[in-house]
């Protein structure tokens, strides 16, 4: 989205919160939502990461405010659940887009602290954050929850991936959960897969990827196919999560939703 924001857009006036809002796909929807009129709750790991993001979307002339934190830490999540309702408000929309891919191993090779940490980072943070906001939605009759999850999720199981798969999948089926809790609030709970997109984590999954022989030809596949074809507009993303934010019909949840001419064919959820 570009230009000036919409002052008669139905987000205009409302408080968002994204997470993984330092770089990529995170950062472009935490600005299409201050160009869309939301003021926005900030989140990433890296500091100057959080604080560049900040100054874009003040440059805009909307509100925003930086919060370095760990989202799977609880007491992190407690604290960005305080600052956001005491700088800018009740938060009715939550986007959950930070993750990480993990370690590309094989079980039995893979380092326990990491394959623990992607399970954290992707999973267990949606959950708090989820938590947190939720009593905010649910006193407003109305809230918009998007989890960043993957086409990973649904493929046929394979090797070296077992932490980023089995992360999604979880995450999947704890957004089900939500919606079935929320259901007739007002509030609404989705998965996405944001398309397959030149990012940091695919220039990762790229680079260890040459590192494994036989066993990761897939992934080296898959990452000269993005790299070559330059992948899918992350713009795509962005508007996939300002149609569902968007969406009027609270019925419309528990879904798992793909963006428009992706490279991924949509696979059968459920």
């Amino acid at each position: 989205m570009q230009g000036a924001r919409n002052r008669t857009d139905v987000l205009t006036g409302k408080v968002g919160v994204v997470t993984g809002a330092g770089r990529g796909l995170g950062q472009r929807v935490a600005v299409a939502l201050a160009q869309a009129g939301a003021s926005v709750a900030v989140v990433a790991r890296t500091p100057s990461q959080v604080e560049a993001t900040v100054e874009r979307i003040r440059a805009t002339g909307a509100r925003a405010i930086a919060l370095p934190l760990d989202v799977s830490n609880a007491g992190a999540v407690d604290e960005l659940a305080r600052r956001t309702r005491a700088e800018l408000g009740p938060a009715t929309i939550l986007v959950n887009a930070a993750g990480i891919f993990g370690p590309i191993r094989l079980v039995a090779d893979s380092d326990p602290a990491a394959w623990i940490e992607t399970i954290a980072i992707n999973l267990i943070g949606p959950y708090l954050t989820c938590r947190a906001f939720a009593s905010d939605m649910l006193s407003a009759g109305w809230g918009r929850i998007v989890n960043f999850s993957s086409a990973a999720s649904l493929h046929t199981p394979g090797p070296l991936n077992s932490a980023y798969g089995t992360s999604k999948v979880a995450l999947n089926q704890f957004t089900r959960h939500l919606a079935a809790e929320l259901a007739g609030s007002g509030v609404t709970a989705n998965v996405i897969h944001p398309g397959e997109v030149k990012t940091a984590m695919w220039a990762g999954i790229r680079d260890e990827s040459q590192q494994l022989g036989e066993v990761a030809a897939g992934y080296r596949q898959w990452a000269e196919n993005v790299g070559e074809t330059g992948g899918d507009d992350p713009q795509k993303a962005v508007d996939l999560v300002l149609e569902i934010l968007r969406d009027p019909d609270p019925t419309h949840t528990g879904k798992f939703l793909w963006v428009k001419g992706g490279m991924q064919t949509p696979l059968p959820s459920w």
